[in-house]
């Protein structure tokens, strides 16, 4: 439970932090109101990806969770975009595909290091009846 939530709240914090810094390259404020008006294409993305791909079965999977939940973040964000006329000039999916999969691919490969020995650990097993060994 608490990685899946983990997984989605990385993914936002990664769209997060790419809005803000557009905001800011812009000369735009950062307010919330401005981080919600610019964002809310590419959370709304995020949360499509996740119950799309069922990401709460392998939160941290690269493939393809990861990727899945990329594509349709940025699918969605674009299409929203387009849809509203917020912009979508190619540079700008351009720029958009490659940060955004670096952030939440690469937040991803950072927790699969990370937890590498969690997963290559096997779990305890009681010992076979009869072993001398325990």
């Amino acid at each position: 439970m608490f990685r899946s939530l983990g997984a989605l709240v990385g993914d936002l914090l990664v769209v997060l932090l790419f809005v803000a810094v557009g905001l800011v390259q812009h000369g735009t404020a950062l307010t919330t109101q401005n981080l919600a008006l610019v964002g809310w294409h590419f959370a709304l993305g995020v949360l499509l990806g996740h119950l799309a791909i069922r990401a709460w079965r392998a939160p941290f999977r690269i493939w393809p969770h990861g990727v899945f939940v990329w594509a349709i973040t940025l699918a969605t964000a674009m299409a929203l975009r387009t849809l509203f006329s917020a912009g979508t000039e190619v540079s700008f999916v351009i720029v958009t595909a490659v940060v955004t999969a670096v952030g939440m691919l690469g937040w991803r490969a950072v927790a699969l290091y990370a937890t590498r020995g969690e997963r290559r650990t096997p779990a305890a097993a009681p010992a076979p009846v009869g072993d001398s060994s325990v």
